[in-house]
């Protein structure tokens, strides 16, 4: 019998072996000592949600408690042929990806050949002679909805929370999950403690949240967009470049496995399976920035202290990103003159030495809509040009021509596809592009609408900013939220307003994230005109496998005219209270 099985073993692992392309790098595996019990789920229970054993989580009465399993009705296989059993704790992803095996579908594991369930050490050992197959690792979010100030929590403050008790920032808040993601983390963690845990059908956690806040919850990878707040345990964020798997607490891996008699069907189930649901191959990470003028006495500080001095505090942050945007107001001219740092005059320029703080910063992308790009004349604004291009940066929004200066610019990082298009519509005329002068890019509304229509279309991500009127206030005229939101209505994915010295209000708008204003990056302004120039937001926009997924809020604070500092916790509260409340939240 012993040597049945070795051969067994053998012949499944070279029919394996033409799969494993298919399967990468397997994710960790990971054991909990408690396991809890998981009934065989019924295929024809409709009011009743699957429940590991000792969990009675609250469900709203207004919420369907099944609707989010997305289960195939189980047949029953004909005696000798292979049937797949899947358990209630696998992701709806994972799910679809299994029933596309066309394995016919067992309504009991004890009825099934083969399994798809969470890899423990229980898992295979209640099947006689299993044989276990490579795992899917399945990373799960920790999350709120996007106005909550809140950042991150300990992954013991997470667990102790689970178990019932007053932990964490979200104390006394139940934890809202999809069923499948209640059973694997059950599995995981043993049931939760009473009134730890809501449950709701996954399309409909979202707005469940939303409407109870403060709120959390927890869903797959896969699951995020923008409206939710992507929260970190101690330090880790799966939408961030340095996330480390490993030490994170939020992965499941899930296993197919088998019976001996079903052994010829094993690599059909298996190639339809995802070895995970995070490929940091597909991810692709964008800060944009607000006003960056280079003059008076932010320049001055600059010659004072070091070209590159602004930078010091926020130079890793700006360049950790794959993509940096910067939108620079001000010509480069050769014989600028010293800088002054009571310039009453509002004719700018930097001297060109200035671009080494562009450059340290990892600029990527320059946005040109600024009304002062013309300031020096024709000769200068080309001068500028040629210093971005001897760079290999992309510019948009202003350009040597007015063709240049409306269009759009357009690349690829990571199979993602990002379009940057934007236009100044302030002037003055003397600023803007024209068929024979260079300058920033007038706007035509129509134009840029037929434009973000036809760059959705091709399978681009639009992203449209604004050098727009200035109001020292954080809430927008019904006029800019009219045009910001006729770009939102075109197609695009993410508005912004660079001209803003004030931040201003932000909302999601039919699928967009509109930032009316994110205030200055690199300027003088030191709560002048107005107390709250100071405030800075940087944001960072996270794209995934062609899909726009998450926007961090970072915040810096002004120091020395000069050089933006990351926000102390307080001011960081503080600050992101008051926009949230400016912005309806």
């Amino acid at each position: 019998m012993q040597s049945l099985r070795t051969c067994t073993l053998i012949v499944l692992l070279i029919l394996l072996a033409a799969c494993g392309s298919l399967w990468g790098t397997p994710g960790p595996l990971i054991y909990a000592p408690t396991v809890m019990v998981v009934a065989p789920l019924d295929s024809t229970a409709t009011s009743t949600p699957f429940q590991p054993f000792g969990v009675t989580p609250s469900i709203p009465p207004t919420l369907s408690p099944t609707a989010n399993l997305s289960l195939a009705t189980p047949s029953v296989p004909p005696a000798g042929t292979a049937s797949l059993w899947i358990s209630p704790a696998v992701p709806d992803a994972l799910r679809q990806s299994a029933l596309a095996s066309g394995l016919p579908l067992a309504s009991a594991p004890e009825d099934a050949t083969i399994w798809l369930e969470i890899n423990l050490p229980s898992a295979i050992s209640d099947q006689p002679s299993a044989i276990s197959n490579p795992q899917s690792a399945w990373i799960y979010a920790l999350v709120a909805p996007f106005p909550t100030v809140t950042d991150g929590m300990t992954s013991d403050d997470l667990r102790r929370a689970w178990a019932g008790e007053l932990a964490g920032p979200f104390a006394g808040r139940p934890l809202w999950l999809a069923e499948s993601t209640l059973a694997a983390f059950s599995a995981q963690w043993g049931a939760p403690g009473p009134g730890s845990v809501r449950t709701a059908p996954a399309d409909q956690l979202l707005d469940a949240a939303w409407g109870e806040q403060p709120a959390w919850s927890i869903i797959p990878f896969e699951s995020l967009e923008p409206r939710w707040k992507v929260l970190t345990i101690d330090g880790q964020s799966p939408i961030r470049k340095d996330f480390d798997q490993a030490v994170y607490p939020l992965v499941i891996s899930f296993v197919v496995s088998g019976l001996p008699s079903a052994i010829s069907q094993l690599p059909s189930a298996i190639s339809h399976l995802p070895s995970a649901n995070r490929d940091p191959s597909k991810l692709t990470t964008l800060v944009m920035t607000g006003v960056t003028a280079l003059v008076r006495a932010t320049a001055f500080r600059m010659e004072q202290k070091g070209v590159t001095y602004p930078a010091r505090d926020i130079r890793d942050l700006l360049r950790s990103a794959d993509l940096t945007h910067i939108s620079n107001e001000v010509p480069f001219a050769e014989g600028c003159p010293y800088p002054d740092p009571n310039q009453l005059t509002l004719i700018f320029c930097s001297d060109p030495r200035y671009i080494a703080l562009l450059e340290d910063v990892g600029a990527d992308i320059l946005e040109l809509t600024g009304n002062h790009f013309q300031d020096y004349g024709s000769e200068a604004t080309l001068y500028t040009l040629e210093m971005y291009k001897q760079r290999g940066w992309q510019y948009y929004g202003g350009g040597a021509d007015l063709q240049e200066a409306t269009k759009a610019i357009t690349l690829e990082h990571n199979g993602n596809k990002l379009a940057f298009i934007g236009c100044n519509p302030v002037g003055p005329p003397g600023a803007w592009a024209t068929e024979t002068r260079p300058g920033a890019a007038p706007c035509d509304y129509d134009r840029m609408h037929m434009e973000i229509a036809r760059l959705r279309s091709e399978g681009y991500l639009p992203i449209v900013t604004f050098q727009y009127f200035e109001y020292y206030t954080p809430i927008p005229t019904d006029q800019e939220e009219s045009t910001f939101r006729g770009m939102a209505e075109a197609g695009a994915r993410i508005v912004n307003g660079s001209q803003a010295h004030l931040p201003q209000a932000m909302e999601f708008y039919i699928g967009a994230f509109i930032h009316y204003g994110l205030g200055n990056l690199f300027f003088d302004q030191m709560d002048t005109p107005v107390t709250g120039t100071r405030r800075e937001f940087i944001d960072r926009h996270v794209f995934y496998a062609g899909k726009y997924i998450s926007t961090e809020l970072l915040t810096a604070m002004l120091e020395d005219y000069a050089r933006p500092r990351p926000m102390s916790e307080a001011e960081r509260e503080q600050f992101l209270q008051d926009i949230f409340s400016v912005s309806g939240w």
